[in-house]
């Protein structure tokens, strides 16, 4: 039972994957975007939320 539970969860996590990924190109999208204008606040924003994401995504991947 218990592996049967473990293969469901890494399912599942891998069916995050392209929306992490979805994730993490609309935060490089804003980054740009922030760099573009100049505003430290939101680049600091996309980077630290860009960070998490990766994690995540490390996270996963590493199953």
């Amino acid at each position: 039972m218990k592996y049967v539970l473990e293969t469901l969860r890494r399912e599942e996590e891998a069916a995050k994957l392209p929306v992490i990924r979805m994730e993490i190109d609309y935060e490089l999208l804003t980054l740009y975007d922030a760099m573009q204008d100049n505003d430290t606040v939101k680049i600091i924003r996309a980077k630290e939320k860009l960070h998490h994401l990766r994690n995540r995504l490390l996270k996963i991947q590493g199953n």
